[in-house]
């Protein structure tokens, strides 16, 4: 957390089939204090998918009355249907002092730190173009148009890495997680968030100083 007790916003961007919500999962899994912030999305649930554990599935009717609402801190149309982050739910986590990381898409993060809310963003890139090809046949998930559709945009997308603070490419599951949580180590040494720390520290010294003149 920061100093002042809050925690930090991390957001992690990459084209879809990169895997980057496995990536995610298994780094809330293994590092304290760190939340995911679960998007709302007007979607149906593909199978295998829970409700409230991959996203939080609503009503398109839903999604708009929520933007009307003004609930959310972003959103973004994604291949014809809604995503979006509620900001009650992230601020809930930050404000207690847990970190929260964001899996959202470019024009999300771009939303995002155009409004100076967050703290890093992470890019993730698939090894290649033919790996990230491989991966979004290999899991069966979409069309062979779909699936097209999805490499079209990854194009676009990949274009994009300079406008986030870190890199981090998805070669091998463990790896890509170790380096995830370098980055949040690292966020959180940085020098205007531990200021006031380190005054603490050399207050230390200084009353040791004085202590000694006086015997």
């Amino acid at each position: 957390m920061s100093s002042e007790g809050r925690g930090l916003l991390f957001i992690v961007s990459a084209p879809s089939g990169t895997g980057k919500s496995t990536l995610v999962e298994r780094l809330v899994e293994e590092t304290p204090r760190l939340s995911m912030s679960r998007s709302y999305t007007s979607r149906p649930a593909r199978e295998g998918e829970t409700d409230g554990v991959d996203y939080n599935f609503v009503t398109r009717a839903r999604f708009d009355a929520m933007i009307a609402a003004g609930e959310f801190m972003e959103w973004a149309d994604v291949f014809g249907n809604l995503y979006g982050t509620r900001a009650a739910d992230t601020e809930q986590l930050l404000s207690s002092g847990r970190d929260v990381v964001l899996v959202i898409d470019v024009q999300g993060a771009r939303h995002l730190r155009e409004r100076g809310l967050a703290d890093a963003t992470i890019f993730v890139m698939p090894p290649s173009y033919q790996v990230l090809m491989e991966r979004l046949v290999g899991r069966s998930k979409d069309s062979a148009p779909a699936i097209q559709r999805r490499l079209q945009v990854a194009k676009a997308e990949v274009g994009s890495f300079d406008e986030y603070d870190f890199i981090v490419v998805n070669d091998e599951l463990e790896a890509a997680v170790s380096r995830l949580r370098s980055i949040i180590v690292a966020e959180h040494a940085r020098i205007d968030r531990m200021r006031a720390t380190a005054r603490n520290i050399v207050t230390t010294f200084t009353e040791t100083e004085k202590v000694g003149r006086r015997t």
